[in-house]
């Protein structure tokens, strides 16, 4: 499973919104311009972010966008509901007609929601607030130069090496 090219815009230009959180009101030329989204794409993502209810925007002198709420309280599935729809691995977990062949006689359908349920809870508990802290480095690890080294533990390595 992935997300969209637009969904993943969405994410990044939330989470560049986010970082300004508190300052200044952007525009979705700024925005683009941080971000390397391409500038129509921006203001599509603006504009159904916006009537999501997750960037308030305001016109004029001043004016601009800026998150409609604490980046803590937008998560992921918030982000990715607002541009590609309710979130459902498969067109018969979503509401209303579908056209699958197998509907009526599906055995697999009504599991799918529990699937559907542990990708949502799972992108609900990634908040953009998250999105914008600085990673931890991992520790240094050496690449293997040798495949029989790639097969090792990293302890067999170490005893390999001082040999």
């Amino acid at each position: 499973m992935r997300l969209s090219s637009f969904a993943d815009y969405a994410v990044v230009l939330m989470s560049a919104a986010a970082r300004h959180c508190g300052g200044t009101r952007m525009n979705a030329t700024t925005l683009a311009a941080e971000t390397g989204i391409p500038l129509p794409t921006a203001q599509k993502l603006v504009s159904r972010l916006s009537s999501a209810g997750l960037l308030e925007s305001s016109r004029g002198t001043g004016g601009g966008v800026r998150l409609a709420r604490p980046p803590a309280t937008i998560t992921l599935a918030d982000v990715v509901e607002a541009v590609e729809g309710p979130i459902a691995m498969t067109a018969c977990a979503e509401h209303g007609a579908h056209d699958c062949l197998l509907e009526q006689e599906c055995r697999v359908r009504p599991h799918m929601n529990v699937a559907n349920d542990a990708i949502r809870l799972a992108l609900a508990g990634v908040t953009i607030a998250s999105l914008t802290q600085d990673m931890p480095q991992p520790p240094f690890v050496s690449s293997p130069s040798t495949p029989l080294e790639a097969s090792l533990p990293a302890d067999e390595v170490e005893k390999q090496t001082a040999l």
